[in-house]
């Protein structure tokens, strides 16, 4: 995979703003995941939902045989403008934990409601796998 960054634009933080993936390979597609655990609860703050979506995210990409390094794309729902400025500490630090150095192009939206009442964020990810 190869970033796409034009020299005369600021480079993004926290994410990238393309990436172009080239040769054989396997695509892994994941449906938005939130940050319920395994039973179904879910932390009442947005940093602790973000770190359960995450890990919950990388545990998916382990069954695909990839890792947070094979992410082309994540797309963000949140509920809360507010919330996510006020958690980017804690979201910050589940990423460290979770994703690394890896920043994928990513879009964040933000919408008034998520399917469980309870979730703040749900993360939908695109994956390559690069054939050897």
């Amino acid at each position: 995979m190869r970033i796409l960054q034009p020299a005369e634009w600021k480079k993004p933080r926290g994410f990238s703003h393309g990436v172009v993936v080239e040769g054989p390979g396997r695509w892994v597609v994941l449906a938005g995941q939130t940050g319920g655990d395994e039973v179904g609860n879910y932390a009442p703050d947005m940093a602790a939902q973000v770190g359960v979506a995450l890990q919950r995210i990388i545990k998916l990409l382990g069954e695909a045989g990839a890792g947070p390094e094979h992410i082309v794309r994540l797309t963000w729902y949140l509920t809360s403008r507010s919330e996510y400025e006020a958690a980017s500490a804690g979201i910050g630090a589940a990423w460290k934990e979770t994703l690394g150095r890896n920043f994928p192009p990513s879009t964040l939206l933000y919408i008034g409601g998520l399917v469980d009442e309870r979730a703040k964020v749900e993360i939908e990810v695109t994956a390559f796998v690069p054939g050897t």
